[in-house]
């Protein structure tokens, strides 16, 4: 079981980027899954979410309105589109598999990702 996590980089405010997560060894089909990030010197944090069926999507009250989460399970694949984007975003950036939708929770969540840095930055 393996989640990969990719897409993160160097980009100014305002900018733009699109981080991916590909799942391996298990279908992403059927569970819930969700970003989260991690600043420097700061707790892991729940960014967004997404039932298995596309049955309702979730974001932090810092992102509303400027990521999007989004899955295609034929691919088994995630993905979280990023606009506008401020120095406050910058964090590492973690894909997770949970056990249940809308949730924050870190215990509910049962794979993770290694990791992708996005750092925002002029």
């Amino acid at each position: 079981v393996q989640l990969q996590a990719s897409g993160g980089g160097l980009v100014q405010p305002g900018g733009s980027l699109r981080l991916s997560c590909v799942a391996s060894g298990f279908s992403l089909a059927g569970y819930p899954v969700g970003w989260f990030r991690q600043a420097p010197g700061k707790e892991r944090e729940g960014v967004s979410c997404i039932g298995s069926a596309d049955e309702g999507s979730y974001y932090s009250y810092s992102v509303k309105g400027r990521f999007t989460i989004s899955r295609d399970n034929a691919k088994n694949t995630m993905y979280l589109q990023m606009n506008n984007l401020l120095p406050e975003d910058t964090a590492v950036y973690y894909c997770a598999v949970g056990t249940r939708p809308a949730t924050f929770a870190l215990d509910d969540y049962i794979y993770w990702g290694q990791g992708t840095l996005v750092t925002v930055s002029s």
